[in-house]
């Protein structure tokens, strides 16, 4: 299976895993930069609206209760806010049609917002809900935004994945699981494959446009808000099985706390976001596009067979069929099809 590029090998950046948003930050002047971050205000995503404010970039954070996301935001002056439901295409095309009327350019998008976990669920479509709210909502998003990161002159799209989506690739004759047995796990790694895929389709359709895209595993941050919940940006219910499942992986200690630990990919908010402030902004990726990082860095690829049976932390470089070409050309296709049936 070929190679989505030669790019997909780390390029030694100075930054590690220990990096915080500052750390990459360092420097960089955003000033007159219009940003967008779905689920900007809670977990991960505050974090890089709070850095990216504080660097003098101009940004929008859309959620599915603005009033709300305001609130968590009050401290950072400057930032707005506006309504964006994931799972609801109308909501999707409001929000599109909003950002173009202001006539800004858009030169960093960051598709942060996601579920994980619980019971099976289906939007009103009838689509699986995290393939609908992790990948379908940010790619219509991202191609309703399309002409605001063309007017940039120089545009990032960055989209959170995770080194769950070693679990599966896309199951291209049941997405939404209509003809087999639901299983949680499988639903979240099949979205967060779908994330790199159409970070690499992107960038091989609009790179020429100066328009880069960039998969982000941002590591373990337990004291996120990404859980069993229904609805991006909102409070995830953890059971006593989720929390012990936490323990088993050990990302727990015995008292319930996080467990801190960059080296192995468990990492605090502030060092969780860094990997995506560093994908939006770091001139290190200038002529770098299509990839997939972690840790500061471009990822390796690792083609070590899935599991679902871990010890500790689970392997989180890069899998070949999240990267595969003809894999992200299909599933463009197949989600341009969904979108309008």
């Amino acid at each position: 299976m070929p190679y989505t590029t030669t790019q997909q090998q780390p390029i030694a950046t100075e930054f590690t895993a220990a990096s915080t948003v500052d750390d990459v930050l360092a420097g960089i002047d955003l000033s007159g930069r219009n940003v967008v971050i779905t689920g900007g205000h809670t977990g991960l995503g505050r974090e890089m609206t709070r850095a990216l404010s504080r660097a003098g970039a101009a940004v929008t954070v859309a959620a599915r209760n603005p009033t709300k996301a305001a609130a968590a935001l009050d401290d950072i002056p400057g930032v707005e806010t506006h309504r964006l439901d994931l799972v609801d295409p109308d909501s999707i095309d409001a929000f599109v049609t909003h950002f173009l009327g202001t006539g800004r350019p858009l030169h960093i998008l960051i598709n942060n917002a996601g579920i994980m976990g619980g019971a099976l669920a289906r939007d009103n479509r009838g689509y699986e809900y995290h393939f609908a709210a992790n990948h379908l909502g940010h790619f219509q998003l991202t191609n309703g935004l399309l002409p605001a990161l063309r007017a940039a002159g120089g545009a990032r799209v960055v989209t959170m994945t995770s080194g769950g989506h070693r679990l599966t690739d896309i199951r291209w004759d049941d997405p939404n699981f209509e003809h087999s047995e639901y299983d949680g796990h499988i639903a979240y790694g099949q979205s967060k494959t779908a994330n790199v895929l159409f970070t690499v389709e992107l960038d091989r359709r609009w790179s020429a446009d100066a328009i880069r895209g960039y998969a982000v595993h941002p590591g373990i941050i337990v004291t996120t808000n990404l859980g069993p919940a229904r609805g991006a940006g909102e409070d995830p219910t953890f059971s006593a099985e989720w929390m012990q499942m936490l323990r088993s992986q050990g990302l727990l200690d015995d008292d319930g706390n996080a467990v801190i630990a960059p080296e192995l990919g468990l990492k605090t908010p502030e060092q969780g976001a860094s990997t995506a402030v560093f994908a939006a902004t770091s001139p290190l990726l200038a002529d770098i596009g299509g990839v997939y990082l972690k840790d500061n860095d471009v990822a390796p690829v690792d083609d070590t067979p899935p599991t679902t049976e871990f010890d500790g932390p689970p392997p989180t470089d890069v899998a070949p069929h999240a990267i595969d070409p003809a894999s992200a050309q299909r599933l463009w296709s197949m989600s341009e099809q969904l979108l309008s049936a």
